[in-house]
């Protein structure tokens, strides 16, 4: 999976949020796949010390699962969106399994924001959730859980390709771990040292 989606191609997938508004020098952070207790507390602690807040696309099993975590996210004043129940891929399943899935989880997450894992989401799939749901994609995927990944590489990355109004997906989970405690107060601090503010979607 690329870092970024073609701007030129962005448009065939339909009415998907890839980025904000590029006249504003905003980032917005986005956190996939938790909430689970070995990792979003941390998470949450490095964005309380930035007064930072972001966007938690949770998996609804997830959220059944460790409802105190949940409650840490939303208690601490960040957003959340549906990540699907069990974290499936759009394209191995129906358009009705997976609007099933999606709503399953919409019992546990409060949320009118939806983000297809691995961004896999058919135009069937995608048309039974818009009259609901707002699809957010991303503009900057970090690869924080790839663990052949340095925390240095990473941030390279995320220093070549930020921009205004990127949203940006790291991910709170057990496999993204090491990397997203290493790599997010640092890209925290370049995104500052470059003028950056900090917008929630």
């Amino acid at each position: 999976m690329t870092t970024r989606f073609p701007d030129i191609i962005r448009p065939f997938f339909g009415k998907l949020v890839w980025r904000k508004d590029a006249s504003s020098k905003v980032i917005y952070l986005t956190f996939d796949d938790g909430p689970v207790p070995e990792v979003t507390p941390q998470v949450l602690d490095i964005l309380d010390k930035f007064n930072i807040k972001g966007t938690f696309f949770c998996v609804g099993d997830n959220v059944r699962k460790y409802p105190e975590v949940y409650a840490r996210i939303v208690e601490r004043g960040h957003k959340t969106g549906n990540h699907t129940f069990n974290h499936i891929k759009g394209f191995s399943v129906s358009a009705e399994v997976y609007e099933e899935n999606v709503l399953k989880a919409l019992a546990y997450i409060n949320s009118s924001l939806f983000r297809p894992p691995y961004g896999r989401i058919t135009p069937t799939q995608k048309r039974k959730l818009e009259p609901r749901f707002e699809i957010i994609m991303w503009d900057l995927l970090t690869h924080d859980y790839n663990r052949k990944l340095s925390a240095e590489s990473i941030l390279k990355k995320i220093k070549r390709y930020s921009r205004n109004g990127s949203i940006v997906v790291f991910h709170d989970s057990i496999k993204a771990a090491n990397n997203v405690l290493a790599v997010l107060p640092a890209a925290i601090m370049f995104w500052i040292s470059e003028g950056y503010e900090f917008g929630i979607l």
